[in-house]
């Protein structure tokens, strides 16, 4: 039987002061719908703008300092405690409101946000959960810092963490994840640490409770280390499989470790079909569309959204003999040009993008690169193509980098990546 997805019961909110900003900060959860994932949302801004925790969403500013989100709307810092407890708690499906730019820090562990979690409790969803699992070996290895990442297939989720500092101050430690229902007992309440050598201090920070460890007697490092880790493996956006082992890790080779990982993950998803429903009223029918894209017929290349996320759009192309390309392409063998294809991809892509404004009509996109283009087969009138179309990173000063892929009869038959960018009508500067 299938793992169904699941969400808290009810909502609950929690109050604290940010590491970096020290700012009181209130953070509410709120129980999620199926497929939602990890949403941010910033109340303290006038739109309340949100972003889907997802790798696509990673800003890569003061990593060393923890595990930053954001778009052009909004930035959220220091998320990998409140993230290992969602996911250290099994859940799939949850918004989360914030009233400023940072995550509390709490105690420096994922304890509060657990203790609240688990005073709400967790209801099971109808839908099927999303799970990865490692088919091959996986090894990284920075050879100037030592620093290594060993991934082997498993049919659970099992995590190694191995410290060695090779200093006289840190004993060697390890710690060891073998289920994630160990997660709350063994590893939430491991707390944020400062190495000696260079704070010259092992107390916890001065804005956590007053609580201390021995480095010689105590694996808290390696435990907290585990803590991050759970936290950053959230951003890949499905459950993992795998035995994972880090040897001295920093966040820099575990986003590296993350890159490895979706690039895997892309190829997975290359050939999975989304289920959907194409009776069910779509989300925009052809007259949304008009308004939304600059494109008119007989330009316009897709016919009716199906399914719209933060980060990925599925679009629906009937091709029928009345195309007007037909005419003169292969005329007794009439086949869809590639070229078309991929402008369909594209204009699937701009509903994703325009949408997100105030006032698309505004606005318009256009190409500056296509990549990784395949043509997997024929494309011929009477085919009903379906278009999923998935950001591969955040829109940034108006650029969009987009993957694209369209099924016929549950076959892959093009895929291409595509870069864009948003331009307001009339003007050759960008959004």
């Amino acid at each position: 039987m299938l793992d169904k997805q699941k969400t808290i019961a009810k909502k609950i909110s929690l109050k604290g002061f940010g590491l970096y900003t020290e700012k009181k900060i209130t953070i509410t959860f709120k129980p999620a719908p199926e497929h939602t994932g990890f949403i941010f949302v910033r109340t303290d801004i006038k739109e309340k703008p949100c972003i889907k925790v997802h790798f696509s969403s990673f800003l890569k500013e003061r990593i060393n300092e923890g595990l930053i989100l954001g778009n052009d709307k909004l930035k959220i810092y220091t998320v990998e405690h409140l993230l290992a407890a969602l996911t250290g708690m099994d859940l799939d499906n949850v918004i989360i409101e914030l009233d400023n730019i940072e995550i509390p820090i709490m105690d420096g562990s994922s304890k509060h946000f657990v203790e609240a979690i688990e005073k709400v409790g967790i209801i099971e969803q109808n839908a099927s959960r999303k799970y990865y699992s490692i088919t091959d070996i996986i090894s990284l290895e920075n050879k100037k810092t030592g620093r290594e990442i060993i991934a082997l297939p498993s049919k659970k989720l099992e995590i190694i963490t191995i410290i060695d500092f090779q200093s006289k101050f840190i004993n060697t430690q390890n710690a060891i994840l073998k289920n994630l229902n160990q997660f709350q007992k063994k590893i939430a309440t491991s707390k944020v640490f400062c190495i000696y050598e260079k704070y010259k201090t092992i107390n916890i920070n001065c804005s956590f409770e007053h609580s201390t460890f021995s480095c010689q007697e105590s694996n808290e490092i390696a435990k907290h280390i585990l803590l991050d880790i759970i936290g950053f493996l959230t951003l890949i956006g499905y459950k993992l499989k795998g035995k994972l082992i880090f040897y001295n890790p920093n966040n820099c080779i575990i986003i590296q470790f993350l890159k490895e990982l979706i690039k895997r993950i892309q190829t997975f998803k290359k050939n999975e079909l989304p289920k959907f429903d194409l009776t069910r009223k779509p989300i925009f029918d052809i007259k949304s569309i008009m308004k939304i894209l600059p494109h008119k017929p007989p330009f316009l290349l897709v016919d009716k959204i199906i399914d719209l996320t933060e980060n990925c759009v599925i679009g629906v192309k009937n091709v029928t003999m009345n195309e007007y390309f037909f005419i003169g392409h292969f005329p007794n063998e009439p086949i869809m040009p590639g070229v078309l294809q991929i402008e369909a991809i594209a204009q699937v892509g701009g509903i994703l993008v325009l949408n997100k404004l105030s006032n698309p009509k505004l606005y318009s996109t256009y190409l500056l690169k296509i990549d990784k283009v395949k043509f997997k087969h024929k494309i011929v009138p009477g085919d009903i193509i379906i278009f999923i179309v998935y950001l591969l990173s955040s829109i940034r000063r108006g650029i969009v980098h987009m993957h694209g892929k369209g099924f016929v009869n549950n076959k892959l038959v093009v895929e291409a990546e595509v870069i864009a960018k948003i331009v307001k009508n009339n003007n050759n500067k960008f959004l």
